[in-house]
């Protein structure tokens, strides 16, 4: 199909080019030959009268007048989907539908793992991918390659919808062993021991919970850095290091390794968890019925006779 001149189907391939900058990859992410996406960049590059893409040194890089219509290129194709979504029929039970969904490792154990299995009782078919927090999540959920975000408050895009999933408290972990959990925990034991720190993106360095102790100005013994909130409780098993991480998910660990939970010595707010979702994706049945699962699922967590 053409509008003024121009097979729409060169659309999805020029943002594919902007993405990956490589005519090769592009190819492998449509399933197209090379000489083909050769073809569709040869044929774009004519339609709007510059060359797209440029080779500097062994790399490909975008013009500028690339960059400003892939900007503007990346709304248009969210747009169209979200357009697409609202008008498709969307039946749970028989749905092969895609969902991508942005978590911590700490929000898929405590909240996606469990309502993954109620999910295939009444959605068999469909299908999940969960990524990680990045520095470019907020990008991702603005072009529609994400269809929900779970974060914390302070890592909220402002651009979009959000609600209120849950709060969490956070404790303090160390081995069963660890003499220091005799008594309780006082502010010169917590900050006189060694510490297990959760490191994320090159953006956010650290957890909220270590961006929020890192605001009491005290200095901290951070002796070993994990790249996940699942591995941080295994580090202290057998040792006399501690780590601050989410209750539920100390709680989770408590059951299956010699870890135990203590308060923390002294005032600490507790995580809020929201949703997130693309303003124009609020219609979208697909995505609706998704929300409402992770809603369900965190109010079970919230109230534990559920």
């Amino acid at each position: 199909m053409r509008f003024k001149g121009l097979d729409l189907n060169l659309l999805l391939a020029l943002d594919v080019l902007l993405d990956e900058k490589s005519v090769s990859r592009s190819a492998e992410r449509l399933h197209l030959s090379q000489p083909a996406m050769s073809a569709a960049l040869r044929r774009l590059r004519e339609y709007f009268n510059d060359p797209i893409l440029k080779q500097h040194g062994k790399q490909m890089i975008s013009t500028p007048h690339a960059l400003v219509i892939h900007d503007e290129l990346k709304g248009v194709l969210a747009n169209l989907e979200a357009l697409i979504s609202k008008t498709a029929f969307f039946d749970p039970l028989t749905t092969s539908r895609i969902f991508t969904i942005t978590a911590s490792d700490y929000l898929t154990q405590v909240i996606l793992v469990p309502m993954i299995k109620r999910l295939r009782r009444v959605a068999p078919k469909i299908q999940l991918e969960i990524v990680p927090p990045a520095d470019s999540t907020h990008e991702l959920l603005a072009q529609g390659s994400i269809d929900l975000v779970i974060l914390p408050e302070q890592m909220l895009s402002d651009e979009f919808p959000s609600e209120l999933l849950f709060e969490d408290q956070f404790v303090v972990v160390g081995c069963k062993e660890n003499p220091i959990f005799d008594k309780k925990m006082t502010e010169e034991a917590f900050y006189g021991s060694g510490h297990v720190v959760v490191k994320l993106g090159s953006r956010r360095p650290f957890s909220v919970s270590d961006q929020q102790l890192e605001t009491r100005k005290k200095a901290r013994d951070n002796d070993i850095l994990v790249s996940s909130f699942l591995l941080a409780p295994e580090m202290v098993v057998s040792t006399d290091r501690l780590t601050v991480m989410h209750e539920r998910l100390a709680d989770f660990f408590a059951a299956r390794i010699p870890i135990v939970k203590t308060a923390l010595p002294f005032s600490f707010p507790a995580i809020k968890e929201h949703v997130q979702y693309h303003s124009a994706r609020s219609n979208d049945a697909g995505i609706q019925f998704i929300l409402q699962m992770i809603k369900a699922e965190s109010i079970r967590k919230t109230n534990k006779n559920i």
